[in-house]
């Protein structure tokens, strides 16, 4: 038995190091797992007309290209791939879990939205008349997204034209995808202009997984993000920022828990806690987001992680 176990571990330590960017493992896959497909938040890296230090390292070739927030599911059992979130960056991110992970012959399975900003959804036009002209492809969405889908042009011609096939979320209710693998929507406090935020849980046959790419401060929730990540073996959580006057606006005024503020509140939990959490959707001026920089080397020799894309994470 310890032998086994050891084994796992050894195959889990080897999964989590292909995390160069578009990598896989080349070892034999879990039949159940989480896929890495973008870490940026909405706008991706390098952001639009930014002349700062932090994008002009990708203009002088010193740092990779970030594709925009967003987790794949692969069930190879089912034969089965969903993605959370459709974002600017869809078509590259469901041609690498078509290529990297599993070709069923679908362009995708299902798709969970969060909510209505654009990182989070945009991503659907590709599935439209001008573009692929896919058949019903199941997007789940909560009440206010769907009703926003339905009656917002150029969403409704999705509907229209039956290039997607909404399903209706409830509010802490499972998503049953099959025997071993269900998904629950949990509603999180942001800026909810068009729809409700969700996070959710992820559940497969052995692990959970939670993903928050976006939510307003942590004490804002009427759940508690230490107890929450407790339940769980990952989670994925918002580091858009990561301390405040970091951009030029008020900042006041587009709420996120800054990376240092996760850190600091989880500073007295215990390891094996920490490391349950992956930073993710991280916007361009929060250093963390480059491949090497002495405060995201901080924060890992702390006991924290940083999502990256291509990694593995078994269910």
């Amino acid at each position: 038995m310890r032998l086994i176990k050891l084994s796992f571990l050894i195959f889990f330590c080897f999964c989590l190091s292909c995390q160069t960017k578009h990598s896989e493992c080349k070892i034999q896959k879990p039949t159940q797992y989480i896929t890495v497909l973008g870490i940026a938040q909405d706008a991706g890296y390098p952001q639009i007309n930014c002349e700062k230090e932090c994008c002009m390292l990708f203009h002088k070739g010193l740092e990779d290209k970030k594709l925009v927030s967003c987790l794949g599911l692969v069930d190879l059992n089912d034969k089965k791939k969903y993605i959370f979130d459709a974002t600017p960056d869809f078509t590259e991110q469901a041609q690498l879990l078509k290529t990297n992970n599993l070709d069923n012959g679908n362009i995708i399975d299902g798709l969970f939205l969060t909510h209505a900003h654009i990182g989070h959804y945009t991503g659907l036009m590709y599935l439209g008349f001008e573009a692929l002209g896919a058949n019903k492809v199941p997007v789940y969405a909560m009440p206010r997204m769907k009703d926003y889908l339905e009656t917002n042009g150029p969403w409704s011609q999705l509907l229209t034209f039956n290039n997607i096939k909404l399903k209706t979320l409830q509010n802490d209710s499972i998503v049953v995808l099959n025997n071993d693998l269900k998904v629950t929507p949990l509603l999180v406090p942001h800026r909810d202009e068009y729809s409700e935020t969700v996070g959710y849980i992820i559940e497969g046959q052995h692990k959970k997984a939670l993903f928050i790419p976006d939510i307003d401060k942590w004490e804002t929730w009427e759940r508690n993000i230490i107890e929450e990540v407790k339940k769980v073996d990952y989670a994925f959580l918002d580091a858009s920022f990561f301390r405040d006057g970091e951009i030029d606006r008020d900042m006041s005024k587009i709420p996120h828990p800054y990376t240092s503020e996760t850190t600091t509140l989880f500073e007295n939990e215990s390891l094996e806690t920490k490391s349950k959490i992956y930073f993710i959707h991280i916007n361009h001026t929060n250093p963390t987001i480059l491949d090497n920089h002495r405060l995201k080397d901080s924060i890992q020799n702390l006991g924290f992680n940083f999502a990256k894309e291509g990694m593995i994470v078994p269910l």
